[in-house]
């Protein structure tokens, strides 16, 4: 039996070892658990100022990616845009001070003006940081540790695409996994998060390259499924025990998925879009892995859909943010309508709901703060004064705001 003398020791062993599991698994790969951008903190302010700042601090190179956490440490990509040199940062949340930065050589390629050689957010668990990019040569995909060390890094081949990648690895159970669907050789894969191992890969057609990354449906009743959304094949769903498509739904995206999927009330909500602008939106009730039940198209909606911006639902309310500032809610069961308002600005970050506020970031830097409501209220406008592609961050009732240059704090008990 454990003396009394040691039992505070082993308390305090197990705090310590819980703490990172405790205190941070609340934004750790993008748009935070599950890819919901939900987070209950009552700290993050309405409205807010440069004075309020916990910390405002340059970053050492720049791009798009948003950030993730884990415990007191952010994880974020930036790039040289003369060199497409990559860098993994590991910031501490206290004050901004780079704890490490690894740099990885690469060379200049073609993509999007409005894309980056950094664009790829991370994912994180208690025990690495997983960061995926791409150039014509190669995909890779890496694990580090938390102090910065080498865990493994994968070759995945090479990569095709008119306007370079931004698809985000996510981790589930012991696996983390790529949605590698571009214009050459296509696949879907999930290696071992410790070894970075090949647990199984799903050959996929050719199409154009998707930005989107995948969620967890958890069907009352079912197992876990992995939902991918991509051009050349729609909605699908994958066993991720086993890497076999459960169900698909093909022909329902006729371009580019960028924005994310979401799964909420029983269905997975996904969009598409051209050019700059979203086309339709698609509400899927899911099949069974055992085919005996179909997967159904429950609803869809062709007006204001975002084609960036990832959908956002909120208790029964879904809301449908616009690249170009048209703000909808729904009804996330069934698609009605409840409003339809315009806020000024174009957006390519996506919404994140936070204590029932909807904190959206325009492309030239404005936060905008509407209530998550079935009625429209704009609560703030907060300039940040800087080019942002990028979705906040919420952990431990602080959030984080990456711009193109800068990484910033605000919120929190001071």
């Amino acid at each position: 039996m454990m003396s009394r003398r040691l039992l505070p020791i082993a308390a305090l062993l197990v705090l310590f070892a819980l703490g990172p599991r405790l205190g941070a698994a609340e934004w750790s790969r993008f748009r935070g658990p599950s890819g919901a951008g939900i987070s209950d903190a009552a700290t993050v302010p309405v409205k807010w100022t440069e004075k309020d700042y916990n910390w405002k601090v340059k970053l050492p190179g720049v791009g798009h990616s948003s950030v993730v956490l884990w415990g007191n440490r952010i994880f974020l990509t930036c790039t040289d845009t003369k060199t497409a040199r990559r860098m993994i940062l590991c910031v501490d949340t206290a004050d901004g001070d780079i704890v490490w930065q690894r740099d990885y050589p690469s060379g200049i390629y073609r993509h999007h003006r409005d894309n980056s050689f950094a664009s790829s957010t991370p994912a994180a668990d208690a025990e690495g940081v997983y960061v995926t990019w791409t150039t014509p040569a190669e995909v890779t995909l890496l694990a580090l540790d938390h102090s910065g060390h080498d865990k493994w890094r994968r070759n995945l081949g090479r990569f095709k695409s008119m306007h370079g990648s931004g698809t985000s690895p996510i981790v589930f159970d012991d696996l983390v996994v790529l949605a590698n669907d571009q214009q050459g050789k296509a696949f879907l894969i999930a290696v071992d998060r410790k070894t970075g191992r090949t647990r199984w890969q799903l050959e996929r057609r050719s199409g154009l390259t998707p930005a989107s990354t995948p969620c967890i449906c958890r069907p009352e009743g079912g197992a876990p499924e992995l939902i991918f959304t991509s051009t050349a094949h729609g909605i699908t769903s994958v066993d991720p025990s086993s890497g076999v498509t459960s169900w698909e739904v093909g022909d329902v995206f006729l371009d580019r998925c960028v924005g994310s999927p979401v799964f909420a009330h029983g269905l997975i909500i996904a969009s598409y879009g051209f050019g700059n602008r979203g086309t339709r939106l698609v509400a899927v009730r899911p099949g069974s892995k055992d085919k005996n039940i179909e997967p159904k198209l429950v609803y869809d909606i062709t007006k204001s859909v975002p084609l960036v911006p990832t959908l956002l639902v909120k208790n029964d309310l879904l809301f449908l943010w616009a690249d170009d500032g048209n703000v909808t809610c729904v009804r996330a069961a069934t698609g009605e309508q409840i409003w339809r308002q315009r806020v000024d600005g174009n957006f390519y970050g996506s919404p994140v709901c936070v204590n029932d506020r909807l904190y959206c970031i325009s492309k030239k830097g404005d936060v905008v703060v509407l209530a998550a409501s079935d009625e429209f209220q704009l609560l703030a406008r907060v300039p940040l004064g800087e080019l942002t592609y990028t979705t906040p961050a919420v952990g431990n009732g602080v959030m984080y705001i990456r711009t193109y240059r800068h990484l910033i704090s605000v919120g929190g008990k001071k």
